[in-house]
């Protein structure tokens, strides 16, 4: 005997069913992002907390360069490796922005067919370069580049992470600010041309004013990206404790500092509270610079 066909009434509470476990799934998979994210601050936050009630000193850790964890005299100043991350990231934001947008402005507006889908799959691919791979590059490349070029006694500093840092946030920035320069409306486009616009005045007087949010964002996430980078940083920063004076001088940044030393460190010592300490410090700034571009780019779905 042939099996009785499910009737519609059958099929209907299997599409519920499974209408529902999909909606669960999401959901759960919605929540376990924010579990996980405050699950990463409270752990920090427990293990940095002993050093910021009892040790923190804030004239000291904000204002002194003197970084000497591991002495009989220990001392927690961080103002040089502050100053040794915001140059680094700041050089390579001089060169990642106009890269990115620049790259971005050819891909949505200029560049048609094969073409813009080759320069797309070229910058996904340029994103999924590892970071160890970046400071490899770095040290053995680009240090000995900029040693020769520049005269310099050595390669690895400010100049040559910047670059690097450079290069690894141009990706995602270029990947946000198209999208930011797509979303403008295309009537805009026909509009401004119908008045006998230029594509050049097009794209500078129509089309970058309307996604300048999206652009701003853009920039916002490529400096997260930038301030929160390690390994790359780490190898090609030259890891020293110094105020840099120029672009070739040797900088440690606060990533660097934290992946370098934490595990020669005694769990529960002072030198282990002060390292989860910078790594609060992190995280409330790339959290600050993450919820400030998500604000701008919801401020212009908004509207």
């Amino acid at each position: 005997m042939s099996a009785k066909a499910p009737s519609r009434e059958d099929r209907r509470d299997l599409a519920w069913w499974i209408d529902r476990v999909v909606q669960v799934f999401v959901f759960v998979c919605g929540i376990s992002a924010i579990a996980f994210i405050i699950g990463i601050f409270v752990f920090i936050t427990r293990e940095g907390a002993g050093f910021i009630t009892d040790g923190l000193k804030p004239g000291e850790f904000f204002g002194s360069i003197e970084w000497r964890p591991t002495s009989e005299n220990p001392k927690y100043g961080i103002l040089a490796l502050m100053v040794g991350t915001l140059s680094v990231t700041g050089l390579a934001m001089v060169i990642a922005v106009p890269f990115s947008l620049g790259a971005a402005i050819f891909i949505a507006e200029f560049a048609t067919g094969k073409v813009r889908e080759i320069l797309k799959v070229l910058v996904e691919l340029l994103a999924a370069i590892p970071s160890v791979v970046w400071g490899f590059i770095g040290f053995m490349i680009m240090g000995p580049i900029i040693k020769d070029v520049f005269d310099q006694p050595v390669g690895l500093g400010v100049l040559n992470s910047g670059i690097i840092l450079g290069l690894m946030a141009a990706p995602i920035m270029t990947t946000i600010a198209e999208d930011a320069l797509k979303a403008v409306p295309d009537g805009y486009r026909e509009a401004a041309e119908a008045m006998g616009a230029t594509k050049l005045q097009v794209v500078f007087k129509v089309v970058l004013p309307a996604a300048k949010h999206g652009l701003v964002a853009a920039v916002l996430l490529g400096v997260g990206r930038g301030f929160g980078e390690t390994m790359a940083v780490l190898m090609a920063s030259g890891h020293s404790v110094n105020l840099p004076t120029s672009v070739f001088d040797s900088v440690r940044a606060l990533t660097a500092t934290i992946a370098s030393e934490l595990g020669e460190t005694a769990i529960g010592s002072d030198h282990y509270r002060v390292l989860f300490t910078l790594g609060i410090l992190l995280f409330a700034v790339t959290f600050c610079i993450n919820l400030a571009a998500d604000l701008i780019v919801r401020g212009v779905r908004k509207k």
